[in-house]
């Protein structure tokens, strides 16, 4: 067996790996990447890239049959071809995926190990059976999977993940999605609007991952109205028949129901992938999913020299924050044992569908009741969302009582990738709600309804600290 010694070992060379090792390497210290999979990362390949062009596809079909409204009308039938479709999102996403794979060649191959790494010890790495690494410092960062509840893996090939649907040459004509997070919301509502008959099945409610009550009941609703969603679906019995699946629900108007589909797409979370790394050969204390315990400000596990970064430590499964995690964990290896806590930026996360779900800072479900005010507005008079026919939402913005500070928001409605941006830069800044506006709005724009949100909070943090100084009750005081 080969032995190979070197200063960092990375697991993993996605969007956490990669950023790990550029930081090391800019550190001055000899890094090595082990890689068991093919090269191109999961955002690239299965994640955010082909899912943004399944969804302009079926923002295109929407977008032409619903011209009447303004007056314009377009002759003949509006027909989705299924083959063009996923011939053009899967040489896009080949795309995306030959920018990566550039990347990755440019690293000189001295860098590079392939196989599947386990751990002999905190510092040493058996790669399949041809190496052994001995590294003073190791970073793990071999990302998540989707995560297929035992119930489903009897549909067989029926059963489909996120991956799966990438690689279709049609589109099917039934598909049953089973989880209404971010995944399962973006297929299901894109799938349906290129002509896929779609049923939509959560549990205990939950909907792209919106805490707050009453705008996670705004985006139900809406979404309702287009494609059929249960966000606490009673669902009693799947089972594979020939080759379709076949589902008995209890509707939502509280009848029972048997359909059959083509697939059954399950979408009901990510699982890390960290069960094949060998981690009871290591000092590690791991958590009850089997992750080990770390540090997300330093990405440290424990105090020892191994860190972990990215989706394989299931803390924030989203692309940016894999990028800041690796570099952390890389810039942290490399000045290993001095770790020093790296830059987390504020939370930040969309959902693609139409009207899109941005939630920025903390969300409602984090926060303490009695000590924060909601300001709120309803899309659906606002006036540029109105002109546009994009008048579909609501936007709550939160913000501490004590000092005013806007601590974050929650919102489905028009435009919210770019209003969640800004929500985002203000919690990071650390701004209060009067100094938000202060801020130009210019006009007419969709942005003027994070103003009407901002002044409602100003006004009711005023009653609210009011009362504070009358000493009222705390019910009162949002």
């Amino acid at each position: 067996m080969k032995t190979l010694h070197t200063d960092i070992a990375i697991i993993g060379a996605g969007t956490a790996g990669l950023a790990a090792y550029r930081a090391a390497k800019a550190a001055g210290k000899r890094a090595l990447m082990i890689e068991g999979g093919p090269y191109g990362t999961t955002c690239a390949r299965v994640g955010c890239m082909p899912s943004k062009l399944l969804i302009a596809a079926a923002e295109a079909a929407h977008g032409a049959a619903h011209t009447d409204a303004f007056g314009v009308h377009v002759g003949g039938d509006i027909t989705v071809d299924g083959v063009e479709v996923m011939d053009r999102v899967k040489r896009e996403r080949d795309r995306f995926v030959g920018f990566v794979l550039e990347g990755v060649e440019n690293i000189p191959a001295e860098d590079k190990l392939r196989g599947h790494a386990r751990f002999v010890s905190d510092t040493v790495l058996r790669v399949d059976e041809h190496t052994e690494v001995h590294a003073a410092r190791i970073v793990i960062a071999t990302g998540s999977r989707p995560s297929v509840p035992p119930p489903f893996r009897a549909l067989g090939d029926r059963l489909v993940v996120n991956d799966d649907v990438f690689e279709w040459n049609d589109l099917p004509r039934r598909v049953a999605v089973f989880g209404p997070g971010v995944i399962g919301l973006e297929l299901g509502q894109a799938l349906a609007r290129l002509g896929v008959d779609v049923r939509v099945f959560g549990v205990s409610g939950s909907l792209g991952g919106i805490s707050d009550p009453q705008v996670r009941q705004t985006a139900r609703k809406i979404f309702q109205r287009e494609f059929y969603l249960d966000p606490d679906a009673r669902v009693l019995e799947t089972a594979r028949v020939g080759d379709e699946v076949e589902v008995r629900y209890v509707t939502l108007d509280n009848s029972e129901r048997t359909e059959r589909f083509d697939y059954a797409l399950v979408a009901t979370g990510r699982r890390a992938n960290v069960d094949g790394l060998g981690l009871e050969n290591t000092s590690l204390a791991l958590n009850a999913q089997g992750v080990p315990v770390f540090d997300r400000e330093t990405m440290q596990a424990g105090d020892s020299p191994i860190f972990i970064a990215g989706d394989a430590n299931a803390d924030a499964p989203l692309l940016h924050e894999a990028a800041d995690e690796g570099r952390i964990a890389g810039e942290n290896a490399a000045r290993y044992p001095e770790v020093r806590r790296g830059l987390r930026r504020a939370p930040l996360a969309v959902v693609f569908s139409d009207p899109q779900i941005a939630l920025a800072g903390a969300g409602h479900g984090r926060l303490i009741p009695g000590t924060f005010v909601t300001g709120e507005v309803d899309f659906s008079d606002q006036g540029r969302s109105r002109v546009m026919l994009k008048n579909r939402g609501m936007l709550h913005v939160y913000a501490d009582i004590e000092t005013g500070r806007f601590l974050g928001a929650e919102m489905v409605g028009p435009s919210a990738e770019h209003i969640g941006h800004l929500l985002a830069w203000a919690v990071q800044q650390e701004l209060t709600v009067a100094r938000m506006l202060e801020m130009p709005f210019y006009h007419p724009v969709i942005e003027e309804g994070l103003r009407t949100a901002l002044r409602d909070a100003a006004a009711r943090l005023a009653r609210a600290q009011e009362a504070l100084r009358r000493e009222e009750p705390e019910s009162e005081l949002v």
